[in-house]
């Protein structure tokens, strides 16, 4: 059972003179870690195994993410190098709101038994190298491990300078928004039954975030496209076949030029030992934020979760709130409102988008 100094407590560890793999590390650091018995819980409510979570932020270095978000303080957004977690770098002030609503938030997964589409927080960390601090929190992966999503929406239900702009579609990974979505003329097509279990989980999340007065917060939604991936996986496939011809009859033509047993594995062998078998089956108990679609025409898994959930409705927030009701004018869906209108009109835009 937790107490309330566990949700106050840190650990703190000290590394001097370390010689572990020194090319990418430093020889001295310092890493504190908040709350740990707390998020510890966390990740046994959300049936993340210790060791392999460890596993996964130590055995190699993490990776960039396409998404980056509207990640605040300047942060990035990373993925551990098997993309089962997020690692965030922050600023102060998002782990302090983070400490602020930790108490509530393990309530709330507690009294649901993890079932959310909200951020599933697992750890918080500072480093601390050569006096320079980096926070860090870690969450687990928004889409799969093996799925590649295709094409991405950030929707916060509103339609006041809600598009990609021309310099976000010439990046090699768009993040499109809501006018882009009605545009388009999408609808997440689900069925009825895995729509009602999703609203009502979504509808549960929106109101715990509006009690604690949090606003901004976006329905990112991953669009992973069956067809299109297997055919990306068929051309990937011919094309290492095709390399592996090439590089035996090279070997072919060096063996009979030297007159002796070639030295290279056949074809065959070097085809398997490709790191390209990859699984395109969805795994529904590995990804939590994942469902497919129930479409005739169309055979999608979307990939559907709440993010930047952590903006709390401040005096900041009301000042451009005012400023951008002058430039707009009172009837304009902008995006800077208060929790309760927000969370009413970011329910019903996302509401009618699923069927």
């Amino acid at each position: 059972m937790l107490m309330p100094d566990d949700f106050k407590a840190f650990t703190k560890t000290r590394v001097d003179n370390q010689f572990f793999n020194k090319e990418n590390m430093p020889s001295h650091f310092k890493v504190k870690e908040y709350c740990p018995l707390v998020f510890r819980n966390l990740r046994e409510r959300f049936g993340v195994d210790d060791s392999d979570f460890v596993n996964s932020l130590t055995k190699s270095q993490p990776i960039m993410a396409k998404y980056q978000g509207r990640s605040g303080g300047g942060g990035r957004i990373l993925l551990s190098y098997d993309k089962k977690y997020i690692v965030k770098t922050s600023c102060p002030e998002e782990v302090e709101q983070m400490h602020h609503i930790l108490k509530p938030y393990h309530q709330y997964i507690v009294e649901n038994h993890g079932q959310t589409v909200l951020p599933q927080y697992l750890a918080v960390y500072r480093l601390t190298v050569e006096g320079g601090e980096t926070y860090i929190i870690v969450m687990r992966h928004l889409f799969s491990q093996n799925l590649p999503v295709h094409k991405l929406y950030d929707l916060k239900g509103s339609t006041v300078d809600r598009q990609a702009t021309d310099k976000e579609k010439a990046k090699e990974f768009t993040v499109y928004k809501d006018n882009d979505f009605i545009e388009d003329g999408i609808k997440i097509q689900i069925g009825s039954e895995a729509k009602e279990r999703f609203v009502s989980k979504l509808t549960r999340d929106v109101e715990f975030l509006t009690k604690l007065h949090l606003m901004d917060y976006s329905l990112v939604v991953g669009m992973h496209d069956c067809q299109r991936a297997k055919c990306e996986l068929e051309s990937l496939q011919d094309d290492v076949e095709e390399d592996c011809e090439e590089e035996a009859d090279d070997t072919e033509n060096e063996v009979i030029a030297k007159s002796t047993p070639p030295a290279t594995p056949s074809p065959k062998s070097a085809t398997e030992g490709q790191a390209f078998n990859f699984d395109l089956e969805f795994h529904p108990e590995e990804d939590v934020y994942g469902i497919q679609s129930k479409c005739d025409s169309c055979e999608e898994i979307y990939f559907l979760a709440l993010v930047e959930v952590l903006t709390e409705y401040n005096a900041q927030k009301w000042t451009a709130h005012a400023m951008k009701t002058v430039k707009h004018g009172t009837g304009a869906e902008i995006s800077t409102v208060g929790p309760e209108q927000y969370s009413r009109r970011f329910l019903e835009f996302v509401t009618k988008l699923i069927e």
